[in-house]
């Protein structure tokens, strides 16, 4: 199995986004459709602890990135999101971009995700790009050997494959956009095997 040489060995920064009213609603979201959707969530690893999701789009097969599906609440907030999106993975240029993945994580005071690496084969290819709505300055993201601290509305793709963590030592929630982004017309590693 083949990394995507595109893909960050680190972190790239992707600029500042401009974030709007989003930042309003998602602290909007009530505390029961957090608990729902948290409880139907497709992504269960035990490294994740008590961070809380609410995914919007996510993969059909954890083999595979190329085939995904909308979640009930992805209807919902599309023309809010999608413009943030945009915005962030307009650095790559791609002409035919993918978002296999996109969900929003949510991380009380005290939370920790445990240093793992995305090891599944659908982690291999896309780029993992998140934008911090709400962090506080106690927020540490550790990716080997380095932990960085990402400003509300930076969009950062960050290493996947390698090992990385997070801990939120401060006293307010970190919520962060979270996904993938691929190019659709740049051959795979799967293309190639076929």
């Amino acid at each position: 199995m083949y990394p995507n040489p595109r893909k960050t060995t680190s972190i790239k920064e992707l600029g500042q986004i401009e974030l709007g009213s989003l930042v309003d609603d998602i602290l909007a979201i009530p505390e029961s459709v957090w608990d729902m959707e948290n409880a139907s969530k497709p992504n269960r690893f035990e490294t994740l602890d008590k961070t809380r999701h609410i995914v919007f789009r996510f993969i059909k097969d954890m083999k595979d990135w190329r085939e995904a599906y909308d979640r009930p609440l992805w209807a919902e907030w599309r023309d809010r999101l999608e413009p943030v999106l945009r915005q962030a993975t307009a650095p790559y240029g791609y002409a035919h971009g993918s978002f296999p993945r996109i969900m929003l994580a949510r991380m009380a005071p005290g939370g920790i995700i445990q240093p793992h690496r995305d090891n599944m084969p659908s982690a291999t290819w896309p780029h993992k790009i998140h934008v911090p709505i709400v962090t506080n300055e106690r927020v540490g993201f550790y990716i080997s050997p380095t932990t960085y601290h990402f400003k509300q509305g930076e969009a950062v793709e960050v290493n996947n494959l390698g090992v990385h963590s997070v801990k939120n030592e401060g006293s307010t929630d970190r919520i962060h956009l979270i996904f993938e982004y691929y190019d659709t017309e740049q051959p795979s590693w799967q293309d190639s095997a076929a």
